[in-house]
């Protein structure tokens, strides 16, 4: 069987939306990053995402190729699964490395959040393209008319469509339902923020983030925050009852990002990179109209994952895990460490120990480095990658990434 292998990549600084990259789309923001991985290797393929995709590009991946001035002989095809969509990229490519002539694979995913597309009703966009077939003039006439009522605005930003809420507004079901506290909350994204600014001082950062349009590093980390700033801040789902706020939920975020794929005769094209074993991974989904909230599949993923290799917690020496909001990080480690939930909800029943809370994002999480949605799976697993290439032989990484729409996907990684 082919051991697949995962290395750094690199990626753009990542910036609140509405900020230093509002100038760029998806694309300006994949170019440099594209480039700087095909600079050091070939790939053999390209799988590259965007979850809030450019209603002009229909295959962003292949528009990279040509955007980045690469190879226009690299397959390139686009990949998309939420917040967990690069992650599920590199899943991808684990499965097509080592065949078909296939030896390496450059992933990633975008994010520009601070250029979303407003769409026209479907009535009123079949109105406007029918006229424009018939009276192209009276069509431009029609646009001027046009009001308020015939757009599909975002009043809840980016709510899932099935339930018409948005993930904060689930999250906050989770809090209640797993019991947990505001302080709680405030404490992880203190921890997070922490973690990030002390990454930075001591030059973790340093080789997996170039600069780009005018910015060296991460802009949203904070290193003047505090348990006391953060809860002055109000909540920003439930007014009356929350505790969900701007200071423990992901920011809106642009950035790019990127990590490798590949077997062994891939990465020799690489030289001698901080690779490790992508020796397994699970995607799970949960029906979320139910009592949990959106985000709670890798409280099933985890323990399934784990159970299959017939590991506990503590066999994990790092844990990377997706910090959409503090309170469904804290939910989801608490879902899997209760023997009660893994057994009915997760279908395991074997005994995991103790769980290593120490061990958890020590470089800081998404709440402090950001969330451009697509990117964050390949800045998760490049981080990871990195820091467990660092630990000694047969050490093991677990990244964890929910995902809107009640999925999640997990990656077992293993240090050779």
């Amino acid at each position: 069987m082919t051991e697949i292998f995962v290395a750094p990549g690199v990626r753009t600084p990542f910036v609140k939306g509405g900020g230093d990259f509002a100038d760029f789309d998806s694309l300006a923001l994949s170019v440099p990053v594209a480039s700087a991985m095909a600079a050091r290797a070939r790939p053999d393929f390209l799988v590259w995402g965007e979850v809030i995709p450019e209603p002009t590009i229909s295959n962003i991946a292949r528009e990279l190729v040509f955007a980045a001035g690469l190879d226009p002989t690299l397959p390139a095809f686009s990949t998309v699964l939420a917040c967990a969509t690069s992650l599920v990229g590199a899943f991808e490519a684990a499965g097509m490395v080592g065949r078909g002539g296939s030896h390496l694979a450059l992933v990633g995913g975008v994010e520009t959040m601070s250029h979303v597309p407003i769409a026209l009703k479907r009535e009123v966009a079949d109105r406007l393209i029918a006229q424009f077939g018939r009276d192209p003039a009276g069509a431009v006439a029609m646009l001027t008319k046009l009001g308020p009522g015939d757009f599909d605005l975002p009043l809840k930003a980016w709510a899932n469509r099935v339930s018409g809420r948005s993930q904060g507004e689930h999250t906050e079901d989770t809090a209640k339902r797993f019991g947990i506290s505001r302080e709680e909350q405030d404490r992880w994204a203190l921890r997070s923020h922490q973690g990030a600014v002390k990454g930075w001082d001591e030059g973790f950062f340093a080789d997996l983030v170039i600069p780009f349009g005018g910015v060296d590093h991460d802009t949203l980390p904070r290193r003047d925050t505090s348990l006391e700033r953060l809860a002055h801040l109000r909540p920003a789902f439930d007014p009356v009852n929350g505790t969900i706020t701007a200071g423990n939920a992901s920011p809106v975020t642009d950035g790019a990002a990127s990590v490798w794929v590949g077997d062994a005769e891939g990465l020799a094209r690489l030289g001698a990179p901080a690779a490790v074993k992508l020796v397994d991974w699970e995607i799970a989904a949960i029906d979320f109209r139910l009592d949990e909230g959106m985000l709670m599949a890798p409280g099933r993923a985890i323990p399934r994952l784990l159970a299959r290799h017939r590991l506990a917690f503590a066999d994990i020496q790092l844990w990377e895990i997706h910090e959409a909001f503090a309170a469904q990080v804290l939910a989801n480690i608490k879902a899997a460490t209760d023997p009660a939930y893994r057994r009915e909800r997760a279908g395991v029943d074997a005994e995991l120990g103790a769980f290593p809370w120490d061990r958890v994002n020590p470089h800081g999480g998404t709440l402090a480095l950001g969330h451009p949605f697509a990117a964050t799976g390949a800045r998760i697993l490049s981080q990871a990658a990195k820091a467990l290439a660092a630990l000694p032989a047969r050490a093991r990484a677990v990244v964890s990434v929910c995902a809107d729409g009640g999925q999640g996907a997990v990656a077992l990684l293993e240090r050779a």
